[in-house]
């Protein structure tokens, strides 16, 4: 004999269910919407490797506490799956940061003398980190559930005087980027890190079918209190290009 008891906890059940699949729906509605206002899908699935060239742009205090500009040049690669090298050329200063796979390594060198450098290996912590950032950058919001990770939707916001809905992509590991799509449009309004970082797109251009920002306005707390402001002009941007292997596998550390 079925007790009310058990037939209220599987009426419960039934209706957590719905409302699970409900919500999933939604966020993929939502996830459609976005990807739809980048590129079309076959454009999307067709994206194997993206290459930035720019210019960043922040601000470094000297030692008499005076802020001012510091101008760095910037390469950029990300490639499928989990592949990805950043350059950044200042003055003083040539600092690569690369990921292969489950591997990831830093080098600092002198740019004018090339006997003079410094590597590390990266930490399990920022090779999870970069191998999130790669995942972002090439898939266009869907899949993250194949890396074990989710979405969750966490509703309505006004960002800007807009609304939208926040969604957070949660890779694992207290990685977490949460995404504002705007409700007129679909298109994204936002990015939030997990540690406080806030990141604006401008200025669009489309190639091969893909719409990417020229400019990229990132925000971040300092222990201080204060803010820092990083902007980044690309310059060139390019997409499906081949790249050599010895670009991201760990250099052999030799002088």
């Amino acid at each position: 004999m079925t007790t009310p008891f058990r037939l209220l906890a599987a009426f419960t059940i039934c209706l957590l269910s719905a409302l699970a699949v409900h919500a999933a729906s939604d966020v993929d509605k939502v996830i459609a919407r976005a990807r739809a206002g980048v590129g079309s899908e076959a454009a999307l699935a067709a994206l194997k490797s993206l290459h930035y060239t720019g210019t960043l742009t922040t601000t470094a205090t000297d030692d008499q506490g005076v802020s001012r500009p510091v101008n760095v040049a910037i390469e950029i690669i990300f490639q499928r799956p989990y592949r990805q090298r950043i350059v950044a050329t200042s003055e003083n200063k040539i600092e690569i940061t690369a990921l292969d796979d489950y591997e990831g390594w830093q080098r600092e060198q002198d740019p004018d003398d090339s006997t003079r450098w410094r590597m590390t290996l990266l930490s399990n912590d920022q090779i999870k980190r970069l191998r999130a950032n790669t995942w972002e950058n090439l898939s266009f919001f869907r899949g993250i559930e194949k890396r074990r990770g989710h979405v969750e939707d966490l509703g309505k916001a006004t960002v800007d005087g807009k609304s939208c809905r926040k969604l957070a992509f949660n890779h694992g590991d207290g990685i977490v980027f949460t995404r504002y799509f705007s409700d007129a449009t679909g298109r994204l309004v936002l990015t939030e890190t997990e540690n406080g970082v806030t990141i604006r797109e401008e200025d669009e251009v489309v190639i091969e079918g893909i719409r990417f920002p020229r400019k990229i306005l990132s925000t971040s707390k300092l222990d201080d209190g204060s803010e820092r402001k990083v902007t980044i002009v690309f310059d060139k941007i390019s997409v499906n290009k081949t790249f050599a292997d010895s670009l991201f596998t760990v250099p052999a550390m030799t002088r």
